[in-house]
């Protein structure tokens, strides 16, 4: 008879299900802003503007994009996190990516203020935090499953 107890040997690594939620939560809030600047460019950027009141002509479709590819990416890692590791490290990179892009073609042009610190701090620099937490531990759970290949 299979024992379907779970095990508890205190060695073995885990990846939680809470861990795919951020990558999951990760990559819809990263599709949702990629939304916003391929679509809503121009009324995007006047917001996060130093002067929202005063009209930016930016194109925000390359960078819409890119970051909607980039969110994608991320929403498919959740999937198989341990298989398709390599998605979270484009993921993570690609967060990185847009965060530098943003700071030096963006910002230069509508200023610092709460908003655009807002969006860089949050929408882009916060999730790095979790995302290399998890990639962490889905790097730690594919070599312990490596070792019991072998």
């Amino acid at each position: 008879m299979l024992d379907t107890r779970p095990t508890t040997d205190p060695t073995m690594p885990r990846y939680t299900m809470p861990m795919r939620g951020i990558i999951l939560l990760s990559g819809m809030l990263t599709v949702a802003w990629g939304a916003f600047f391929k679509w809503m460019g121009e009324p995007l950027v006047s917001w996060l503007a130093m002067f929202p009141d005063e009209p930016v002509v930016l194109d925000t479709s390359v960078y819409g994009s890119f970051v909607l590819i980039i969110g994608f990416l991320l929403f498919l890692s959740a999937f198989y996190p341990i298989s398709w590791i390599y998605l979270t490290m484009v993921g993570i990179g690609g967060k990185l990516i847009s965060a530098i892009w943003f700071v030096l073609y963006y910002v230069d042009i509508i200023g610092w203020n709460k908003r655009t610190i807002f969006h860089l701090g949050f929408n882009e620099l916060f999730w790095l935090i979790p995302l290399s937490y998890v990639l962490w531990k889905a790097l730690v759970v594919k070599g312990y499953l490596k070792t019991l290949e072998d």
